[in-house]
């Protein structure tokens, strides 16, 4: 139950990615777990920090997917889950960096003028059809308001 990973030093020591801007990033930080060294000194301490930070961090996923069917911040409340799994877990610290560097992609595709032009064009072409649609109802069925006013 060994939150440590041999392959740390392998992730750690690759080259820093490309930030959204172009410039090199900082050097990320080390995996790993993020606890008080008072903590890491005792195993049986460092355990217990661990399961009560997966605890917590299940509380707040959890919470998240409920939300997601309700009215509610479902997605955010599931990533701040896996933030706080990221103190303690090298697994959820390698999921938070490859889902920021997919959102940083996502976010200069959706910038490219290309993929707008592409966008926005669908997004008109779409609104024609339901414009057409709604016309073709109110000409054959016309307005029919669903309660009857007689004043």
């Amino acid at each position: 139950m060994n939150a440590e990973s041999d392959e740390r030093s392998e992730v750690a020591s690759r080259p820093a990615a490309e930030s959204a801007t172009g410039d090199v990033a900082t050097a990320e930080r080390e995996l790993g777990s993020r606890a008080p060294g008072f903590i890491k000194a005792s195993r049986l301490l460092h355990v217990s920090w661990q399961v009560g930070i997966f605890v917590v961090g299940l509380a707040v996923v959890g919470a998240g997917i409920v939300m997601l069917p309700l009215p509610g911040p479902g997605w955010l409340v599931i990533f701040g889950g896996m933030a706080i799994w990221a103190t303690e877990f090298v697994w959820a610290q390698l999921v938070l960096r490859w889902t920021r560097r997919k959102v940083t992609e996502a976010a200069q595709r959706a910038l490219d003028p290309k993929v707008r032009r592409r966008n926005i064009i669908l997004t008109t072409v779409g609104l024609v059809i339901i414009a057409v649609l709604v016309g073709i109802y109110v000409w054959k069925f016309g307005i029919t308001m669903p309660w009857k006013i007689e004043q």
